[in-house]
């Protein structure tokens, strides 16, 4: 098996473990309210779209991928 895939899968798994703490600490994360975030309410229908919580997910994420990439 090759080491960087087992690498990546370490990364993923720690990633897991720190979201599973911060559930359990009940600590509320405030994606999909930040305020670039457009969210359209009318009577029967409501729009969300996450604008501002994809580019800051974009943004770890890459973060996370050059980290694993360094290695």
């Amino acid at each position: 098996m090759n080491t960087q895939f087992a690498k990546i899968f370490i990364v993923i798994g720690i990633i897991f473990i720190v979201i599973g703490i911060l559930f359990l600490l009940n600590i509320k994360i405030p994606f999909g309210k930040l305020s670039g975030d457009i969210i359209i309410k009318k009577e029967n229908f409501t729009f969300a779209f996450p604008l501002m919580t994809s580019i800051i997910a974009s943004i770890v994420l890459s973060l996370i991928m050059w980290i694993i990439s360094k290695f």
